[in-house]
């Protein structure tokens, strides 16, 4: 299934509609592994990263500094706010999870995973209308932790190791190695609802979650994105899959034939009003797309460094992107001059709100 139902030049940005986005150098030491925002602040955002280490940034008034920081004992490998927007929590290889809290600057260990800490979430669910937060292991867990206690409050076990995952409303969504994907349905959240195979055929990189709660959109390791519903009749009538994220090599023999050069889904982000969702890969490029309308809103050049996390400020306006090292080629890939830079880029509603079809 194309998404192109607009030519491809009418969508495609310029370098000069990025020449305006704000430019953080030096943001980590090592290579990005995430970036969240504050659901509290438009500027506030940690960001965790393989030199330990999880920072929060500022960028009020254009100008960014560096708020706070705190570590672990191995690569940062995910974080997220609660949300009054008073914590920020990571997880790690360490296996730990840790809590970082902003107005005192203590840093306390919230709990602990056998394996890696890959992926996690906050949820509000249950009568106690309580922040819990949900993570996901290597050794192959989900866990619920609340703050006030010790030990989880609940274990799913899960078909395989945990790569990502993603929450809303009722809904959360888990990917894992193996290409399985569990889905629980947050009213009875110690049960996985369903179990189901990715429908790409290659590893999951990211899964993220609609606004409505009622699907989920996956990208993997071969350069496709597959847009997903919960309920069967409705994935029958909506679902679809589509390329996405590859490149031309303009370095071919004469009269050989184009070859496509594929590159990682790394990261998918929702748009918190309009429901519109930006991919960012392993091409050094950025994207947006509308699912409803099947087609791309706009795409933006690479920027020749991989992509690796993309996220959307709380009320959408900003989208913070890193260009970093993706861990695509191992470690022989990590090269000294890799870059770290984080850049926001400020949308209009020109390239992410949804168009009526003509």
């Amino acid at each position: 299934m194309s998404f192109y139902s607009t030519s491809v030049s009418s969508t495609m940005a310029t370098d000069k509609d990025v020449a305006n986005d704000i430019v953080i150098p030096n943001p980590a030491e090592d290579s990005i592994s995430d970036i969240a925002f504050s659901p509290q602040s438009d500027f506030l955002f940690s960001v965790s990263s393989w030199d330990n280490k999880v920072r929060i940034w500022d960028v009020q008034g254009g100008m960014p500094q560096g708020r706070a920081q705190f570590e672990h004992q191995a690569p940062v490998l995910c974080t997220r706010w609660s949300h009054d927007g008073t914590k920020v929590i990571a997880g790690g290889a360490d296996n730990v999870v840790s809590m970082f809290d902003v107005a005192t600057g203590q840093t306390q260990q919230l709990g602990l995973h056998d394996g890696p800490v890959k992926s996690m979430s906050y949820l509000q669910f249950g009568g106690s209308n309580s922040d819990v937060l949900v993570t996901g292991s290597w050794d192959k867990t989900l866990k619920y932790w609340d703050a006030r206690q010790a030990q989880p409050i609940g274990t799913v076990a899960m078909p395989e190791r945990v790569y990502t995952l993603d929450s809303r409303q009722m809904l959360l969504v888990a990917g894992t190695a193996e290409r399985h994907i569990a889905i629980i349905d947050l009213g009875n959240p110690m049960a996985i609802f369903k179990t189901t195979q990715s429908p790409l055929k290659w590893q999951t990189r990211v899964v993220a979650c609609y606004n409505e709660g009622d699907g989920y959109a996956l990208g993997s390791v071969e350069g496709r994105c597959a847009i997903r519903y919960v309920d069967d009749e409705e994935q029958r009538k909506k679902g679809f899959s589509f390329k996405c994220h590859r490149q031309t090599n303009s370095n071919r023999a004469p009269g050989q034939p184009a070859q496509s050069l594929v590159y990682a889904v790394n990261s998918i982000a929702f748009h918190p009003v309009y429901g519109t969702f930006a991919t960012a890969g392993g091409d050094g490029s950025f994207h947006f797309w509308d699912k409803n309308q099947r087609h791309r809103l706009r795409g933006f050049p690479s920027f020749q460094a991989s992509i690796p996390v993309c996220s959307f400020n709380r009320n959408g306006s900003v989208l913070a992107y890193a260009l970093s090292y993706d861990w695509s080629q191992g470690h022989m890939g990590n090269r000294v001059d890799y870059p770290n830079v984080i850049r926001l880029h400020p949308t209009s509603d020109d390239e992410i709100k949804e168009k009526k079809r003509r």
